[in-house]
């Protein structure tokens, strides 16, 4: 190893970001650990380098080290210096032969092996530590959204290998990233310690006409020109399944938004509340014409006098006085 530096013992490059650093020694150690049946010497090695990359501080000096031709590998200026700064190497340990349930034991032969790592002793080691959390998505309809339902999901826990199954009850309300914690549904605690969590998150799919802006829930109204001309009734479907009748004045123009209380969902972040139905209009023009019809508009355009750009009109105006 004389001729490596420590960017070659954990097999990064010398510009390796510091996520990249880590997840370099944490393969290297399930690897080599000697509780897992590793080469021990190999483990001091990559625990040596770690130790030093992974420190802000003493990464600078290191590489400056190197800069300059000083000592380019393991064994030198910052060797067996014990525990950084910058990170808690038994914690670390024990969360990639722990918490993560890998083959690694936390008896009497890691607790020895850490005494080795400055702090990193057999009392931090052994002491009873939490599970860490799973995470998993569900797909929840955007109908089972509005009114709740529930789900069975399955799902493995990685250090025993074991599937479970929980029922997911997804609240009435439920939004598109929302996220349902189960208590000590998660991984196994280590040494006594109590699971982790499980987190449920609820992926929303689209309706194909609603849309939601958390407890409020949208819907698009196209009309003709004639109803927004002359006005109109139109009944309109509401999340509940019933309808609701919307009466449209003459003259309504695109992006008008009516509002019916308490017609949308409730409101999961604050419990008794419902959102609203939002209604917007989109007033729609013929794309094709009939001679008649054409006949029809072209003869009501000549009998227009309204104006409709008064604004760009009178900048129109301003800009060429200006000139």
């Amino acid at each position: 190893m004389a001729q490596k530096n420590f960017y070659d013992v954990l097999g990064v490059s010398r510009d390796a970001s510091d996520k990249e650093i880590k997840t370099a020694f944490r393969k290297l150690a399930q690897k080599y650990h000697p509780d897992a049946g590793g080469d021990e010497q190999k483990f001091k090695e990559i625990s040596e380098a770690y130790e030093t990359l992974s420190d802000e501080k003493k990464r600078k000096e290191y590489d400056q080290l190197l800069m300059f031709g000083g000592i380019p590998g393991a064994g030198g200026a910052y060797a067996g210096t014990g525990g950084g700064a910058g990170f808690d190497m038994s914690d670390l340990f024990s969360s990639i032969f722990g918490g993560a349930g890998g083959g690694a034991g936390s008896g009497s032969g890691f607790g020895g092996f850490a005494q080795g790592f400055g702090g990193m002793g057999g009392r931090a080691a052994n002491r009873p530590r939490k599970g860490g959390d799973l995470s998993l998505t569900i797909d929840v309809s955007a109908e089972d959204a509005f009114h709740g339902t529930t789900q069975k999901v399955t799902y493995r826990i990685a250090s025993s290998n074991e599937r479970q199954a929980i029922n997911v009850k997804v609240p009435a309300g439920a939004v598109d990233g929302g996220q349902l914690r189960f208590k000590e549904r998660g991984e196994y605690g280590v040494n006594g310690g109590p699971r982790g969590d499980l987190l449920v998150t609820t992926h929303v799919l689209d309706h194909p006409i609603f849309g939601r802006k958390g407890a409020d829930v949208t819907l698009k109204l196209p009309i003709s020109v004639y109803e927004a001309a002359l006005g109109c009734q139109i009944d309109v479907p509401t999340p509940a399944g019933k309808t609701v009748r919307l009466r449209v004045p003459a003259g309504t123009q695109t992006g008008r938004t009516f509002r019916f209380k308490e017609m949308g969902v409730p409101d999961v972040k604050h419990r008794g509340r419902t959102g609203a139905l939002l209604v917007t209009i989109e007033v729609r023009t013929p794309e094709r014409l009939g001679d008649e019809e054409r006949a029809a508009f072209e003869k009501l355009m000549a009998s227009d006098t309204r104006s409709y750009r008064e604004k760009i009109d009178r900048y129109r105006a301003q800009a060429k006085a200006s000139a």
